[in-house]
């Protein structure tokens, strides 16, 4: 092959595969687990906290020119009504830091055909995060949410005060990214079973860290 035979070739193969490079870069991420969690345990700063949090982080890894929200659910309280997770995530599609898809919509990322585990449920950076079995443990993640991604009733504090609270009493409703574990239901990604406190030392006791799951809401 001559050389310009051989530079066409290269030209050809280099022109494939930038399409591909670039979906698998950060600008196509829509979806990920925050890296680090408030430090403040299940303080978050309420909602807006937990959405700054989000925009920030996703920002940082260079996904910030979308709208990001925290997958979580408030209470009804203070004559405000309750807020549903799924109701604040945008439509979808969405996809991990790989560009790997996890959900086609709304109703496919809390049905049993979403690609929600371990190896796809990726943190901004692209990182495969610590599950059962990996020391320390920190697959729970922070939704207050049922499975079907709707807050749970009045009266039933599963949010640790709507997320302003980092006491040791208290509760919020997690789920485990990598899909397996104890708890109500072991293999819910979103509504596994509820902590044990609000603070951020309750929370690594008992298999979590503070983090949240972050969608692009479009």
């Amino acid at each position: 092959m001559n050389l310009t035979a051989r530079a066409l070739t290269c030209s050809l193969l280099f022109g494939i595969g930038l399409p591909a490079l670039a979906q698998n870069t950060p600008k196509k991420m829509t979806y990920f687990i925050t890296s680090e969690g408030s430090g403040k345990g299940a303080d978050l700063g309420g909602l807006a906290g937990a959405d700054q949090h989000c925009q920030m982080l996703a920002k940082a890894a260079g996904a910030g020119k979308r709208n990001w929200h925290a997958y979580l659910s408030t209470s009804e309280a203070g004559g405000k009504p309750a807020v549903n997770a799924k109701d604040r995530i945008g439509k979808g599609p969405w996809y991990n830091a790989k560009g790997v898809m996890v959900a086609k919509n709304v109703a496919d990322l809390h049905s049993d055909s979403n690609n929600l585990k371990k190896d796809t449920s990726l943190s901004e950076k692209g990182a495969v995060l610590n599950g059962r079995g990996d020391t320390p443990n920190q697959h729970d993640i922070l939704t207050g949410s049922q499975l079907n991604g709707t807050a749970y009733p009045a009266g039933a504090d599963k949010t640790c005060g709507n997320w302003t609270s980092s006491g040791a009493d208290g509760s919020a409703e997690v789920g485990h990214h990598d899909r397996q574990g104890g708890g109500d239901v072991p293999t819910s990604w979103n509504a596994a079973h509820a902590s044990k406190g609000c603070g951020q030392a309750n929370l690594v006791a008992t298999g979590g860290a503070g983090r949240f799951y972050c969608f692009a809401t479009k």
